[in-house]
């Protein structure tokens, strides 16, 4: 019995999870959830309407930002239907294949939208640092290469993951902790080795979230040296005005993503409704806020935004 108990197997499906303790009320959940998405597409669809009709606003701040607007459409496509599927249908089925494909294109797009913060970053160190040269710097087409390379480096990174899973042996119960496929989760669920996988999960992270953390806090920190050195506290304050919406982005999403990262590989015994929420917010939260963000703080934006309503 106990040799049958050690067999190792692929099952057909894996089987996702909602928030634990409050599966009588999905429904109701579903509501939240539905308005959250609406309103993130929405947005977003709008910003990115705003920029391309609008030639005045064909910059590399707002083209940098279209891209980000793109990105979290793309993380809202990749996690909607299994999210929507559990809490309106509790439907919690999800195959292999399914399921590696979702891991890869939510991981991809979380890599691409790292890159992204980082170039925003780079923006905005040139725009205060060397403004006489930003034009010079930032050209159209260079933005656009710039972008082609985030998309690159996502899938570079990324691909080996779902590869290595695919190899694996996964045990009779393969429930998952979240309402779409991670990474960190799925690995946990197979009964091979999972070292490699593991090790190659971690240096990704560390390239991802902790190298691109690391160059946005040290542009910041020249920025700052820059702005401080400028003698007049109004051209001082109006310099650091423009940061303060790329600064919300990035605190937006890398605080639940480091959040995460830390409690899954570090913390022992926390509570699995925190993980839970973590992991909402690190794909749900920066796709609905960055329109708002960005609306509020870009004057130029918010302006074009306003003649729309108007006219």
């Amino acid at each position: 019995m106990s040799a049958l108990n050690d067999t190792k197997f692929s099952s057909a499906v894996f089987l996702l999870t909602g928030i634990p303790g409050f599966e009588d009320i999905h429904l109701w959940l579903s509501i939240p959830f539905c308005l959250t998405y609406i309103i993130s597409v929405v947005g977003n669809s709008f910003i990115l309407s705003i920029i391309k009709t609008d030639t005045s606003l064909h910059e590399p701040m707002y083209i940098f930002l279209s891209m980000l607007a793109i990105t979290d459409i793309g993380i809202l496509i990749a996690t909607m239907p299994t999210v929507l599927g559990i809490y309106m249908f509790n439907y919690t089925q999800i195959s292999f294949n399914d399921c590696f494909a979702q891991l890869f294109f939510i991981h991809f797009l979380h890599c691409t939208e790292s890159s992204l913060l980082l170039l925003m970053a780079f923006d905005r160190y040139v725009a205060i640092c060397d403004p006489l040269r930003y034009t010079s710097i930032l050209t159209l087409p260079r933005v656009s290469k710039m972008g082609l390379l985030c998309i690159i480096r996502g899938v570079a990174l990324i691909v080996p993951l779902p590869l290595l899973l695919k190899r694996y042996q996964y045990c009779q119960t393969g429930v998952l902790s979240h309402s779409y496929c991670l990474h960190q989760d799925v690995m946990k669920t197979a009964c091979s080795d999972i070292t490699i996988s593991s090790i190659c999960g971690l240096a990704v992270r560390l390239l991802i979230m902790g190298l691109d953390s690391l160059l946005i806090f040290l542009s910041y920190m020249i920025i700052l040296s820059t702005v401080v050195s400028i003698v007049s506290p109004t051209e001082c304050l109006k310099a650091l005005n423009t940061c303060v919406s790329h600064l919300c982005a990035v605190l937006i999403f890398y605080t639940p993503e480091i959040g995460l990262s830390f409690i899954s590989r570090f913390v022992k015994g926390s509570s699995p409704m925190l993980s839970v929420l973590l992991s909402y917010m690190s794909v749900l939260v920066p796709p609905l806020l960055n329109p708002i963000v960005y609306s509020v703080k870009s004057k130029h934006l918010r302006v074009r935004i306003i003649k729309v309503f108007l006219n």
